[in-house]
């Protein structure tokens, strides 16, 4: 019998085999025909991006047709890995596709349960499927040979099987070779196969229309616990290549699915009933062997049995349904619904427990929720929107959002329950049984926005307070674990003053920087760990050039934030936590990159760490320790960042 992952394949390989057959089918339907049966394409392109729009969920949720044109622009285009998408506003364990961590606070996604297991969310939550209205086969090939075998593929197909139906999917690859110890070519620590199909379709006079995706991810990372501390006596310290990794057996894999559905029947403009449904299942599992014996200490020995090989799973669950009713009158939307949501959360080992509620090996329950949605939208630039959502417990969600030409500003405040990590976890390395309580998060921004001439200015602030804020800090004695996760007796109260700028320099020559100053009110425990300074840069040319044949964007991206003590990485548990020994020394990093577009093919070429390149040379094992320390930047305590290096990708975008 086939296994899973055979057969996955297979079908994946099936449906790419089909495309070519699809695009000829649809190519034949939308052929314009004038005068004859013949028609030469090769003479004028009769389809491109104007002909190919997407949308998303959340516009025909709102009932907004707004149908966008592909992307083809080449800013930023260069900016292929998470960390850079995000403005460095996460970091990383210095190489591609490892456990990400944000700067700066998050506000929780749910206020009911959730795994706790976040540390892999933006290789998920960057995937969001769209939706096609295309008169012709679209395809997007997007190919990355980055340096040292770092390397990343996405191929997107959807085409109309008529006007009203849709179907599409998308394939994500990544393979990164180790950076630290790389033996050979085709050593991985990244291997991650993201893919996803869609559908869309509505009935001949839109009353009805239904939207069906499938996403599933297996990111596995193969973890190597940062530098060994005694190669810091190497004359370049972490940033020698004969540095020695703490782990080597080590490895971490979350595989994600989730199966989603919305439909709508409409029975006029003012008035809409819906139904969504959600399936989702995040499966986590960590691996180590006897080789990396040093580096644990093993919680109950006599359990887990010997120093071979420990295997840690648990298996979070959920399927959700959401009922309501929508509509929309004039300016104003305005939407009503009840959700229900049944969980289940395990463990590879769970005790028995005494409580007849619980159920050995796994908990479970049900969730329910009511909401409203409501948004004034006096034009597209002028909107107004409000969300409010509450559990029985008293646990609610209210979000407020204004974005006008001069102003935007979001007001959020959340009461929501702990993850299931934080609260019980029972693994091969660490185990803790606690009784967290509910956390409290606010949070304001705003930001003014103002252009004279070639000057764009828009200075703001973020505004932050958390309550009952549970974070991990480090164990001073870690018999049962490097880490433990710990509730905050008082407050974490913050904020940070923000300017962003765009100066256009002789028209083709644009300097943007962004400044970010973060002041503590009150940090109770030292809970929250933020540079106090954070800054990114970008001086760009920006034009046409060879008679117009090529467009371009020509510069250089620099970011740099002061000294602090970040948070430190636990390969076991996949979390990041509170460390009190390793200083984050500042570190300008620099990048030098060309981005390009030829017709409807875009490129890049880019030099990363482009300082590293010059600060390295001539150290000796003299070399004075504070001039080591800033030969090149850390990513996370005990991680070294990535090296200097060359990068180069390119896509290619079919529209017959």
């Amino acid at each position: 019998m086939l296994s899973l992952r055979v057969f996955l394949r297979l079908f994946l390989y099936s449906i790419l085999l089909l495309v070519p057959l699809l695009s000829m089918a649809q190519k034949k339907k939308y052929r314009p025909r004038v005068g004859s049966s013949i028609v030469d394409d090769s003479t004028k392109n009769v389809y491109g991006p104007q002909t190919t729009k997407w949308t998303t969920e959340e516009d025909i949720f709102y009932n907004r047709n707004n149908y966008r044109a592909v992307d083809t622009l080449i800013t930023n285009y260069h900016r292929w890995t998470n960390v850079q998408k995000s403005n460095y506003f996460y970091k990383d364990l210095g190489n591609v596709g490892t456990a990400m961590s944000s700067i700066f606070p998050l506000m929780p996604k749910n206020i009911g349960v959730s795994s706790g297991f976040t540390s892999f969310d933006p290789y998920w939550d960057n995937e969001e499927p769209k939706y096609f209205d295309t008169k012709s086969p679209y395809s997007r090939m997007y190919l990355i040979w980055g340096g040292n075998s770092r390397s990343m593929a996405r191929i997107e197909f959807s085409r109309n099987i008529n006007p009203r139906w849709n179907f599409g999917f998308n394939y994500h690859p990544m393979n990164i070779d180790k950076q630290i110890q790389r033996s050979r070519k085709g050593d991985k620590q990244t291997t991650s196969h993201y893919y996803d199909a869609y559908t869309s379709y509505r009935t001949k006079d839109d009353k009805y229309s239904i939207l069906v995706n499938f996403r599933r991810i297996r990111h596995r990372v193969k973890e190597n616990g940062g530098i060994d501390t005694v190669g810091s006596l190497l004359p370049m310290g972490i940033f020698d290549t004969n540095a020695s990794p703490l782990l080597t057996t080590a490895e971490n894999i979350d595989l994600r699915t989730n199966y989603h559905v919305f439909h709508q029947y409409k029975i006029g403009s003012a008035l809409q009933i819906y139904h969504t449904v959600d399936r989702y299942k995040q499966l986590r599992q960590f691996f180590n062997t006897s080789a990396d014996a040093a580096y644990f200490t093993i919680n109950n020995p006599n359990e887990f049995g010997a120093l071979d090989t420990l295997r840690d799973k648990s298996k979070f669950k959920y399927f959700q349904n959401e009922f309501g009713v929508k509509g929309r009158a004039s300016k104003l939307f305005y939407n009503f619904y009840y959700k229900i949501r049944h969980y289940s959360y395990s463990l590879l080992r769970l005790p028995d427990t005494d409580d007849p509620a619980i159920p050995t090996g796994y908990y479970k329950g049900t969730e329910n929720y009511l909401g409203a949605r409501a948004s004034l939208e006096f034009d597209s630039l002028f909107v107004l929107s409000g969300w409010g959502e509450i559990m029985p417990d008293g646990n609610h969600r209210l979000e407020a959002k204004l974005n006008t030409p001069w102003l935007d500003a979001q007001l959020k405040q959340l009461q929501s329950k702990p993850a299931f990590m934080q609260n019980y976890y029972y693994g091969g390395h660490n185990t803790w049984n606690t009784n967290f309580s509910n956390t409290q998060n606010l949070n304001l921004n705003a930001f003014l926005k103002g252009k004279l001439g070639l000057l764009s200015i828009s200075p703001g602030f973020n505004y932050t307070l958390l309550s009952n804020y549970i974070y991990f800090k480090e164990n001073e004695q870690p018999q049962a674990g490097r880490i433990s996760p710990v509730q905050s007796s008082g407050v974490q109260h913050l904020v940070s003053p923000e300017v962003r700028l765009q100066v256009g320099l002789w028209k083709r020559f644009f300097f943007r920087p962004t400044v970010i100053y973060t002041r503590f009110i009150e940090n109770a425990e030292d809970a929250l760990r933020i540079p106090e300074l954070f800054i990114n840069t970008q001086l760009t040319f920006e034009g046409f050039m060879f008679k117009k044949n090529l467009q371009a964007q020509i510069g250089f991206d620099l970011h740099w934030q002061s000294d602090y003590y970040a948070l430190g990485y636990d390969a076991p548990t996949s979390q990041f936590y509170v460390q009190n020994t390793t200083v984050m020394s500042a570190y300008p990093l620099a990048d030098f990159f060309i981005n390009g577009k030829i017709k409807r093919g875009r490129f890049f070429v880019k030099y990363h760490n482009l300082l590293q390149a010059f600060r390295g040379i001539g150290v000796t094992s003299d070399t004075p320790r504070s001039r080591v320390a800033n030969i090149g930047y850390i990513a996370t305590p005990g991680y070294p960042g990535q090296r200097n290096i060359l990068d180069f990708g390119f896509e290619l975008i079919l529209f017959d």
